[in-house]
């Protein structure tokens, strides 16, 4: 089981973190393009102040979004907002998230995400922190993938390389931080094992589609192509 009292922690900090950040913004910063394609930084800030009251549905028992097509109108009517409401609506979310959180619960039960997919309840809190911590390197401004917090990249890096398992797309590959750290991954799709190594945050934005890939090493055959998240 995933230490979801810790994860809450963490995750306070890193909301904290982000709303500092962009509360030292001028007001036309909001809507400069962010590192998304088609995204300004209001349309991720207003994505994530309506993913934790998604996450707070799906603590609840409740589908995580009306539809897909609420949620991205949701989205793109949040995101010309004035910063001022973006940071208020960031954190009141957040405090609603935190609230269900603290309400007593089995832990341990299944919930149900998007599209039919299914997870632990003690792995939702760190859903929600790879979502403010990803999300915060997308705003591009000066938060990286190197300025992450090390254990929340070993975690993530091991998300993803089991999300990908077995993907049909992808060949059998095996991952290499530069401190020995070890992972596996594809497997769905027949060729050679590829070797693929180097600094974790470099691997980690590889992983999450937010780097190209071309700072690592690989071994056996080309750098593996992965599907979109």
């Amino acid at each position: 089981m995933s230490d979801h009292v810790r994860d809450l922690a963490s995750l306070r900090e890193a909301t904290e973190r982000l709303l500092t950040a962009a509360g030292s913004w001028n007001e036309s910063a909001v809507q400069q393009s962010s590192r998304l394609p088609g995204w300004s930084r209001g349309h991720v800030l207003a994505h994530l102040s309506r993913n934790a009251d998604a996450l707070r549905n799906v603590l609840r028992g409740r589908p995580m979004y009306a539809s897909g097509e609420i949620r991205d109108l949701d989205i793109a009517a949040g995101a010309p907002r004035p910063l001022a409401e973006h940071l208020a609506d960031l954190r009141a979310s957040g405090e609603r998230f935190f609230a269900e959180a603290a309400a007593p619960a089995d832990w341990s039960r299944t919930v149900e995400l998007r599209n039919g997919v299914t997870d632990s309840a003690d792995r939702v809190p760190f859903r929600r922190w790879a979502e403010v911590e990803l999300h915060h390197v997308d705003l591009g401004t000066g938060y990286e993938l190197e300025h992450l917090p090390a254990d929340f990249v070993v975690r993530e890096i091991d998300f993803l390389a089991e999300r990908f398992g077995r993907h049909p797309q992808v060949v059998s590959t095996g991952i290499r931080t530069e401190d020995g750290r070890v992972w596996t991954t594809g497997g769905g799709k027949e060729g050679p094992v590829t070797g693929v190594g180097g600094p974790a945050a470099e691997l980690l934005g590889w992983l999450s589609g937010r780097r190209d890939g071309s700072a690592l090493t690989v071994e056996g055959g080309p750098l593996p192509v992965l599907p979109p998240l």
